[in-house]
């Protein structure tokens, strides 16, 4: 997602296309506090602005690393409650970058033991193709 300054508002269809979320998801987003205050146009139809898809950016990295949408609403909550929050807020990241770290470490350990058996497989491809040519 474009993260270049924006000067103006957009629609929901112009958001969806920034961030690559539906415009679906992001009423839903709404609709269970996720994304708070989007402002209405003169039409009543939504309008974003740059700050909505700042914040949009970082619920996406909350989503790619698998925090569970209860806990982003959770992080959205203590967000709306401000400077009292910080703490909260802090925490509730340190357990999720902890969790993070042990899935990424668990995917590394995977794609080592993947790594591993490839060239196991490639050992045996190259011993039966010197085979093959030995016996012509």
């Amino acid at each position: 997602m474009a993260t270049e300054r924006i000067d103006k508002t957009l629609t929901i269809a112009e958001t969806s296309e920034l961030t690559g979320l539906s415009r679906s998801t992001l009423r839903y987003y709404e609709r269970i506090g996720l994304i708070d205050g989007v402002r209405r146009g003169p039409d009543g139809r939504r309008r974003y602005r740059a700050s909505d898809l700042a914040w949009m950016q970082f619920l996406l990295r909350l989503r790619t690393t698998g925090m569970p949408i209860q806990g982003m609403v959770e992080f959205a909550e203590l967000r709306r409650g401000g400077d009292a929050t910080v703490r909260e807020r802090l925490e509730l990241l340190r357990r999720h970058q902890a969790h993070v770290r042990r899935q990424y470490e668990a995917v590394i350990r995977s794609l080592d033991a993947i790594d591993n058996k490839i060239v196991h497989y490639e050992r045996l491809v190259e011993e039966r193709d010197g085979e093959s040519g030995r016996e012509a």
